[in-house]
């Protein structure tokens, strides 16, 4: 399922009816929870969160045009989506997550590296999903970026 937005608001406008609502919650949830200095935009296709290259020039490794990405949200044929790459890099993160999913959902957790996967809208644990995103400043996800990932 590929969204053509140019904006958030565009974005969400675009998902199923059934997903709008839990989609426009889940975006909130991380704004009002991320650390000062990410910035908001459309990367990838998706709701993006990224480290700007006002604070990290180099931009993605993958490709330097592309800011930094941190947390993307995304409507996907079968599922919502919430990619967060720092659980990717950091064991300690996936960890924590994981030990704290089932303290917040009833549902089995469905996720692969950085993916956490949602079939229905009301199984999203919006707050565990604020927490996870208040986790690291944009600085601390450079630092983790350049040790662990850039290549």
């Amino acid at each position: 399922m590929k969204i053509e937005a140019h904006s958030p608001e565009e974005y969400i406008a675009q998902v199923p009816e059934e997903r709008k609502a839990a989609l426009h919650k889940l975006r909130q949830v991380i704004r009002e929870n991320l650390p000062e200095g990410f910035q908001e935009t459309i990367s990838y296709g998706m709701i993006g969160f990224v480290v700007p290259h006002s604070l990290y020039p180099a931009g993605y490794h993958v490709n330097p045009a592309e800011p930094l990405p941190f947390i993307s949200l995304a409507s996907q044929k079968n599922f919502m989506a919430v990619y967060h790459f720092a659980m990717y890099a950091d064991p300690g993160i996936y960890d924590w997550f994981v030990g704290e999913y089932p303290k917040h959902s009833k549902t089995k957790l469905d996720m692969g590296k950085s993916c956490i996967r949602f079939k229905k809208p009301g199984q999203i644990p919006f707050d565990l999903l604020g927490e996870l995103a208040g986790k690291l400043s944009p600085e601390q996800w450079i630092e983790l970026y350049e040790s662990k990932l850039k290549k």
